[in-house]
């Protein structure tokens, strides 16, 4: 997935995972775009501080039911 339609899924109320499920893409309180760990709550950026660097490739993103 590209970054605009990870964005896009993510306002469409969809649920957005890198890699596994253990990894899901969210939009804080702040809108601020990340990538939370639901086994130990770590998180990253979805980007790089540029805004448009991913920390994964588009191919490891998926939405998930």
């Amino acid at each position: 997935m590209t970054l605009d339609q990870i964005k896009q899924a993510i306002e469409n109320n969809e649920r957005v995972f890198w890699s596994n499920l253990a990894y899901e893409v969210i939009r804080d309180s702040i809108g601020q775009y990340l990538i939370i760990c639901n086994l130990n709550d770590w998180c990253i950026g979805l980007t790089w501080l540029d805004g448009v660097t991913m920390n994964g490739d588009e191919s490891e993103f998926f939405i998930h039911p």
